[in-house]
């Protein structure tokens, strides 16, 4: 059946790094567009970063650019989120999504359990 599953989040010191990881199954990976959104404790969910399906394209919120990288491995059914220079505000449970279909417009239908990430000194 169709899994997404989120490894590498955990507490990190303001101005530190992490890199997410999401392990996709169950349908064509390299078919869709892919995404990390994130949600903190008030606030509504957020689309952080996407990909296209084959990776020519990324798109990002105003608030992450210049320091969140989004990558994929097609051949590895893996999704990636490079995150540097993390601030206190980045504090959030942070999402895997799977697109729809190939294009931006139709969003996300399935997201995977999150995994929290905490920018704290």
């Amino acid at each position: 059946q169709l899994q997404l599953v989120e490894s590498g989040g955990g507490l990190v010191q303001p101005g530190g790094s992490l890199r997410l990881s999401c392990a996709a199954s169950g349908f064509t990976f390299s078919s869709v567009i892919m995404g990390w959104y994130r949600q903190s404790p008030g606030k509504e969910r957020e689309l952080v970063a996407q990909i296209s399906a084959v990776a020519r394209n990324t798109d990002y919120v105003e608030s992450v650019k210049g320091r969140f990288a989004i990558s994929r491995d097609n051949a590895k059914n893996m999704l990636y989120l490079q995150m540097n220079s993390l601030k206190p505000e980045d504090t959030a449970v942070y999402y895997c999504a799977k697109g729809r279909t190939s294009a931006w417009t139709p969003g996300y239908d399935y997201w995977g359990q999150g995994t929290q990430v905490t920018v704290s000194s």
